[in-house]
């Protein structure tokens, strides 16, 4: 008989039923269980919900008695779409979950959910990119990243032996074409010129922007920094941990992309920079008193608690508009960070591991920037070699005509 226990929001209101059946027992002789997420259909009351949980429950004990062979059958993506879920929870960053459920709820299923798992074809695949092409104003890579999660979704139903092979596989459809995005960086030029403009700005935001570009941290790991995380002797900075918020939940924190934890140098004029920083949070919190919220945050709200990790990309942009600066996303000073770096000699191993990259291919992506510094100092010895020689060429006629 299946173990059935429901689940419920903070309101009390009835969201999902866990069921849990027996399968048996291993070569070991402990006894074996798979489990499955039921979410209660919207508009279904408590009752009905209760009744169709119990309908489902036999249904999915039925499916683990027969094995595999038997659950093949019948499971629909709808029905596996809960177990997928519950396995990637805890593997995939909040927020990266919560856009995984959105598209899974409001496109995914709505389209393919009634389909059963073993007649999934590379035809159904190929009509659902159509149907987003066509019926939605999005960019061809966002297609690829929607496609990207059901592709998640039917691997896993792979690697469980629920069907053979991946229907979403790339190689077995036509894909939208895409442009692969130019890295946006400020040059050295443009760079110093923006960094002159922090003068008159909040001291905050003047050390998160140096921060930015002499870590290469992301926006996330610089919101989430503490005091703590900086070691004012050796000058260096501890990235542990990254900001996130999700829809009407307050900043949380949790461990960087990859759970790259690393530690990474920085300049002494930044760190002077903490230093003064922790001193104005230092009299602020003596100033609001009990009202500080803090907690040794870099970068704080008014009172004290963390700020949202959005907050610098808002600044910024507006930093750029008040200044007539060229618009740049602030993510751009972390793509300017390590091309930066590449084009002062460091090698690329050590600036994947600074920016904290897991593949060695991903800070591959700043390569072409170098390209194109090359081809500008090319272009600069043009302009100050050729042109200097036809200057002179052109001089030397009116040079001889004067002495005869």
């Amino acid at each position: 008989m299946a173990n059935i226990k429901e689940n419920r929001n903070k309101d009390g209101q009835l969201i999902s039923f866990r069921f849990r059946v027996s399968d048996g027992y291993g070569v070991d002789g402990k006894q074996r269980f798979q489990t499955m997420t039921w979410k209660v259909p919207h508009g279904m009351t408590e009752k009905q919900a209760v009744k169709a949980a119990e309908k489902a429950a036999m249904e999915f004990e039925d499916q683990v008695q027969n094995g595999l062979a038997g659950s093949q059958r019948s499971l629909k993506l709808a029905d596996f779409v809960p177990m997928y879920l519950d396995i990637k929870k805890d593997i995939l960053a909040p927020r990266t979950y919560e856009t995984y459920s959105k598209t899974i709820n409001s496109l995914i299923l709505p389209l393919l959910g009634h389909i059963k798992l073993v007649e999934l074809k590379p035809a159904h695949i190929q009509q659902f990119i159509k149907y987003i092409q066509d019926n939605s104003k999005i960019s061809p890579s966002t297609v690829k990243r929607k496609l990207a999660i059901l592709q998640s979704i039917l691997h896993q139903a792979v690697k469980l032996g629920l069907i053979q092979t991946n229907p979403a596989n790339a190689e077995r459809l036509t894909m939208p074409k895409t442009i692969t995005p130019k890295v946006e960086i400020f040059t050295k030029q443009e760079a110093v010129e923006m960094l002159s403009c922090l003068e008159d700005e909040p001291l905050q935001y003047k050390v998160i922007v140096y921060l930015a570009i002499m870590s290469g941290a992301r926006e996330g790991e610089l919101t989430a920094l503490k005091f703590s995380d900086v070691d004012f002797i050796n000058n260096r900075i501890t990235i542990e941990r990254a900001a996130y918020k999700l829809k009407g939940e307050p900043v949380t924190t949790k461990s960087p992309k990859d759970n790259d934890v690393r530690t990474v140098k920085i300049d002494e004029y930044t760190v002077d920079l903490i230093r003064q920083l922790q001193a104005e949070k230092e009299a602020e919190r003596q100033r609001l008193g009990t009202a500080w919220k803090g907690d040794e945050w870099l970068f704080t709200q008014w009172d004290g608690s963390i700020m949202y990790p959005a907050t610098p990309s808002h600044w910024f942009r507006k930093f750029l508009e008040r200044h007539g600066l060229k618009h740049r996303k602030f993510h751009a000073l972390r793509h300017t960070s390590a091309t930066l770096q590449l084009l002062g000699g460091v090698n690329i191993k050590q600036v994947s591991g600074r920016l904290g990259h897991a593949d060695l291919r991903v800070t591959n992506q700043y390569l072409h920037c170098l390209a194109e510094a090359d081809e500008a100092a090319a272009n600069v010895l043009q302009d100050m070699l050729i042109s200097k020689k036809d200057s002179s060429e052109q001089a030397e006629p009116k040079s001889i005509q004067k002495t005869g």
